[in-house]
This record gives C-alpha cells, structure tokens and sequence, in this order.
C-alpha cells in the first residue's frame, strides 16, 4: 500500500521537477515564456496578462505552478520530424498520451485521404482550399463544431459566427463534459452561471469549503489561498470521497516557512462521503444548520424564495435516511455545521467531482441552498467558486461557443452582421456524437483538445468520430484523438500558433470572470498560423458572398469591437489592448444581494436524494498529479504513491471482501465495457473506487444529466475481480 498518510503536497520535489523541466526547455526560453504578458495555459484559476506572466491580478509574485510549467514545456518543442509522419497510423496509435505529447509540435498541415493508412504533409493553400470545399458541400446541418477552452475570446467568437454564418448551431464547448451543471444549476437558483467572487475575496474569507475537487493536483495556485486562511485562523472543510494527501498537508513553494516545516496543514476537516451521495451529506448540513439556528433569517426573508418548500423537504427527512446515503454521522455532520454556523465569511469551491453526475445540477442546487441558507451570496469575501480547468472555457462560453445562445445575443449579433442564423436548436456535444454514430453528421471541426479521448465510453467514442467523412482539427500538438477514430473518411489536420506567439493581442478569461490581456508576439514555428487566421481564410472560401468580411475578422482588434458591441458585460474589451485595462465582466461578482432570476430573489431549491444502491461499487474517474485534463506529462501519480495509470483504488474493507491483495491484478467491468489495472489501498469510504481518465471511459457509459447533457464520469457502478 502506498503510505498517502506521510505523502505531503508540493515541497521540493515540486521545485526540483520545475527547475528540471525548464532546464530541459532552455533557461532563456523558459524565462521568455514565464515572464511574457501571456495569460497562463493551464487551469482556470487564472495568472499573467499585463500584470506579469508570474503574477496574478493581486499582484502576488511569483504566481506560477508545475502546470503552468508543463503547459509552456509543450509549445517550447521543436517541430515533429517529417519522418515521423512516413509511419502509419496504426503505429502512431500505438503511442500513448504521453509519447505523443513528446512527440514535438505540429509544424505543417496534414490530411489523411479516406481509407489512406498514413497522413500526408500539405501546403497552407491546398489544406485551406480542401477543407472550405469540403466543408461548403457538406449540408450545415449534417455537422458539427466544437472547441476546446484553451482557445482565446477572439478566435472562439469567430468560431461560432463562421458556424451560425455557414447554418448550424450545433456549436459546443468542453463545458458540457465538466461544469455545464454549474451553469445549470446556479441558473435555477442565483440566476447567474458563474463565480460570484473575485479572487480577493479569497484572502477575507473565513471559511473556505472544497468540494469534490482535488486543487493540490489540478489548481496548486488555490492551495496558497488555502494556506493562508487556515494561518488567518480560518478553516478549510473537505468533502471528498477520496482522502487525498495534497489536501491534508501541502509544502507551499512560495512559502519558506512551509517548505522548512515539512508543509502546511490545509483541511480542517475532511468529510468522506461515498461516492455519488453528496445531495445526501449537502442537506444533512443544512438541516443541521437549522437545528442549530444559526440561519440568517433576515436574509432569507428579505432575498429568500420558496424557502418553505426547501425547509419541509428537510424537516421531513430523517436523519437515518442521510446518514445511511452518505456513509457520514450525524455528529460528524452536526460538527461541520456547527463550523459553518460560526463562519462570518464563507466560499463555497467545488470541482467536477460535483458536476460528474446525472444529478450534477441538482448537487450544484444543493450546494447554492447551503450558501443562501447563512446569506453567503452578496457580499464581500463570501460565495461561489466553481472550480474551472481550461484556462478560457469560461471565456469561450461568454463569447458564444454554445448550442443555444441568448435571444437578445443572437438578435444583436444578426443585426450588427446583416445575416440570419438558423432557427433549428443546436445539439449539445453527446448529442451531435450520438448523432454522428447513426451516419447523421458528415463533417466536425474541432478546435483544439482531444474529443475522443474526452468522451465516455470509448468504443463509442470510436464509433462515432469514425463514422464522420470529414474532420478537420486545429491543434497545437498531435494527441490520440488525430490518430483513433479516424474511420475511413477524411482528416485534415491544421497547426496553430500557442497563445504566447499569436501574431496579435488576445484575450482570456478566468474562472473569477476577470478577462486578461495576452500580448502574444514570440515567434517558434514560422510555419504554424494563429486560430482566427484559419478561421477566417475558411470564411473567405466557405461563404465568398456572405456579408461578413471575413478577412477584415482574422483581426483581433475587429474582433473585440464585436464583441463588445454584442456580448453584455464584454463592453470594455473594445479598447483593452490600447488601454491595456483588464477588467472584471460587468454584473457577475456579487458583493451585494441581487439576483439574476426574473423576480430578483435568490431562490432555494428541492434536491431530492437519488437512488444508490449499497452494495455495489461505484467509481469516479480522476485525474493525476501529473496530467492536465487528457494530457499526460507524466505516467505515475506522486500525490498518490507513484501510482501508475491503470491503478485501481480501492478501501481496505472493499479489497478484503474481494480476496485482494496490494499490487494484483485485477478487472473492472461495468455495463459497458472492461479493464484490467492494478489494485491499491486507498483511504476510500466503502463501496467507493477510482480509477484514471481517461483511461477508465471504457467503463464509463453515454447517460447524462438530462438537465445540463453532462455524463457520470464519477458515479459508475463496477465490478472489481482478480484478473
């Protein structure tokens, strides 16, 4: 068993793997790209822009991660070799995610002819000719398009409008295969679809709840903010079902003092619910809060509504109901609670442990009803803190790249273009897959990412990427979604400039709904081309008589004056790269109690507790310490024991039941499909098990959310046998 229990967090090894991969970047290209006014590549959370490529909005230096280190060690590699592209597909399959990875940037434009066995460099002409002329004989409604949340607002709008301009609005984002339900979710009950806190109200808080998230692994920056309350006197309460080290104890790099003594305490208390049970232990706290009296009744009578409803729910539960769901007591409840009631100042972060789940919405719900039930919502240092990956997916989703857009939007944006956008409703991402798998789509573009590898149930992930004729991807490197699922048809490949060498300015915006400014200009590859060139060189030859100037819309500034001209809140990005002021969306950060619902009210929710069945295993697939979203940097797990990829985590009490042993082999089957791994001991609640993604979406079935269209990557009954 790996002993997790003396693994600590971050530390020196974390220093030691950065300062060797910049030393395998180069030290000066290395610093070029850390210090640029670039925004970060990785998560959400946000660092860089015209404060520093190190420094966040709160001036804080040096505001840098293993992530952000990673991310850069990809764009610093050279081209990939010609060479490399004589070999077939076939073998180029047999890479892994990580051998890919190293493989070098994408340098020249690639297309596979259908029921070729190799790919085939290309000139940009030839690729952007083929494409447009594939694309402009496809029927619009035979496709779809979708995008990755690393692209930048300028290059994602115009994403979007070629889409609607060509006559589909099957247009999607990742969003909907990780935090769509908190859109969702924050809708019903706030009416609002993001964070309500900036990243100041982070260092005021008293009180800072993280939920099915792991931050140690997946948002390091957020640690430092958990440090620093639990060293204000402050308290850090986790509900996760996993006990992960990185959240017990974490050496912060930036901090002398916590690297000297061995690391930092970060939870104050850790709540370890079975997995897919958190409704259960959310309204086992809020009814605890109400016993306890520690409501904020001024509040709710003054912003509050439907309460009535919401507090029958829960005098009519019983206590044994919740206790027997989550696996949690009462008094282990009741203390959380107690916590909560004193706190003045409290942030409610989560992750996509929460969103994960056909009930994903309604966990969201659940947690929103905890924050209005002590008036945590409108005000300083309080509130919601959906904790998102890619660095602009918030971003991409406030410009657009969505199936269904606001009628006020999309009526200012035909009459600024002087063009009319299909009427039919867009498909969310499952849908158009679902649909490409029964022979109705014939031609994606895919901006960025790894669509295959994102989505669940792998054989149906190949099964429906095969079976479109045309796609046309644009990436930066090549990952297993360029070389599975390709089918017999056609694939076109394009190289796109990293957001540091974009040939001009672009703007990102973080999971506070701070939108940056990065200044771009470092040249690598003079041969790879920025998004919204492509984009609109496809325009120009997709749509020649279309009103929209194509063009004119590969420039970044024209770009933003749309924007700003249609988008609510994005007005002070029309002159943000001569200003040079970055700024927060207007009406999002809520420091005063006003709601986005049509009666301005704040409105509580009835969530009601789903079905699980006790005495089955359920698996949630997680990601490594050494991985952003489908991207390995490296194939074993530091924060969990040097853990390999096909690890399967287990508690002691699941591994006795089963005869297992440390280190077997063993085989995990679901409803559709199998996998050998590896068991470990982990400290898990029974009944609860972890594998990796995105390995384990071969178990990982196609159900949804049918509220937000996002599938249970993290509520999967299995089977667990020796191999």
């Amino acid at each position: 068993m790996a002993e997790t229990n003396k693994i600590v967090g971050g530390g020196p090894k974390k220093v030691l793997y950065t300062l060797s991969t910049i030393g395998k970047m180069g030290v000066g290209r290395a610093a070029k790209a850390l210090t640029a006014k670039n925004t970060c590549k990785a998560c959400a959370y946000g660092m860089g822009g015209q404060h520093g490529g190190m420094t966040n909005e709160l001036d804080e230096f040096p505001s840098v991660c293993n992530k952000s280190v990673q991310a850069q060690s990809t764009d610093i590699q050279p081209p990939i070799p010609e060479p490399v592209f004589q070999h077939t597909i076939a073998e180029l399959a047999e890479l892994s995610g990580r051998e890919m990875e190293r493989l070098g940037r994408l340098g020249t434009p690639l297309f596979r002819r259908a029921g070729s066995d190799r790919f085939e460099p290309l000139d940009w002409d030839a690729a952007l000719d083929h494409a447009a002329h594939r694309l402009a004989d496809t029927d619009p409604q035979r496709t779809f398009f979708y995008s990755s949340g690393r692209s930048s607002n300028e290059a994602g709008f115009l994403f979007q409008l070629l889409a609607r301009a060509y006559g589909t609005n099957n247009v999607n984002n990742c969003s909907y295969y990780c935090h769509q339900a908190t859109s969702e979710g924050l809708a019903t009950t706030i009416g609002k679809g993001t964070a309500t806190v900036e990243l100041e109200d982070l260092t005021g808080a008293d009180l800072i709840f993280v939920i099915g998230a792991n931050p140690s692994s997946n948002h390091p920056r957020f640690i430092h903010m958990l440090k620093n309350c639990r060293e204000r006197g402050g308290q850090v309460i986790v509900i996760n079902p996993a006990k992960e080290p990185g959240l017990v104890k974490f050496a912060v790099p930036k901090s002398p003092l916590s690297m000297l003594k061995g690391g930092s305490e970060i939870a104050s208390d850790y709540l370890q619910p079975r997995i897919g049970s958190d409704i259960a232990l959310l309204k086992g706290i809020a009814k605890a809060v109400l016993e306890q009296g520690t409501e904020d009744r001024a509040f709710i009578a003054a912003h509050g509504a439907d309460f009535s409803a919401f507090r029958n729910d829960l005098d009519t539960l019983d206590w044994s109901d919740i206790t027997a769901a989550c696996g949690l007591s009462r008094e282990e409840i009741a203390r959380v609670a107690a916590a909560y009631g004193r706190s003045q100042h409290a942030v409610f972060a989560w992750g996509m442990g929460m969103t994960h789940h056909v009930h994903g919405v309604a966990n969201v719900e659940a947690i929103a009803n905890l924050a209005l039930l002590r008036g945590m919502i409108g005000k300083r240092f309080a509130g919601l803190l959906p904790l998102r990956g890619h660095s602009n997916v918030q971003g991409i989703g406030t410009i657009g790249v969505k199936p269904v857009l606001a009628r006020d939007v999309l009526e200012r944006m035909e009459e600024v273009f002087g063009v009319s956008f299909p009427d039919e409703k867009g498909l969310d991402t499952m849908a158009c897959l679902r649909r490409a798998e029964t022979g109705g789509i014939d031609a994606a573009v895919v901006m960025g990412g790894n669509l295959w590898a994102a989505t669940p149930d792998t054989a149906f992930a190949s099964r429906a990427m095969g079976a479109i004729g045309f796609k046309l991807f644009l990436t930066t490197t090549l990952n297993q979604g360029h070389v599975h699922g390709l089918g017999e048809g056609e694939v076109m490949i394009l190289p796109v400039t990293a957001r540091d060498e974009e040939w001009e300015p672009t703007t990102q915006e973080s999971m506070f709904n701070f939108v940056r400014l990065s200044d771009g200009g470092i040249e690598r590859i003079g041969t790879v081309r920025p998004e919204s060139w492509i984009l609109g060189q496809l325009g120009r030859r997709m749509l020649p008589g279309s009103p929209i100037d194509f063009d004119a819309f590969s420039g970044h500034a024209k770009l933003r004056d749309a924007i700003a001209a249609i988008v609510p809140g994005m007005e002070e990005l029309a002159d943000i790269d001569v200003a040079k002021r970055e700024f927060h969306i207007r009406n999002r950060v809520l420091h005063v109690p006003e709601f986005g619902t049509p009666d301005g009210k704040a409105h509580f929710a009835v969530t009601p507790i789903p079905k699980l069945d006790g005495g089955t295993l359920m698996l949630a697939s997680v990601r490594s310490e050494g991985q952003f979203n489908s991207i390995i940097y490296e194939e074993t797990d530091s924060y969990r024991g040097k853990a390999g990829r096909y690890s399967v985590f287990l508690s002691e009490t699941d591994m006795a039941a089963r005869g297992l042993a440390e280190g077997q082999k063993v085989r995990v089957r679901s409803a559709v499909g199998e996998m050998e791994g590896v068991a470990i001991r982990f400290d898990l609640p029974a009944g609860s098990v972890l594998a990796y993604y995105p390995e384990a979406n071969v178990l990982i079935g196609t159900e949804v959310d049918p509220r937000s269209k996002t599938p249970a990557f993290k509520s999967v009954p299995v089977e667990v046998f020796a191999a």
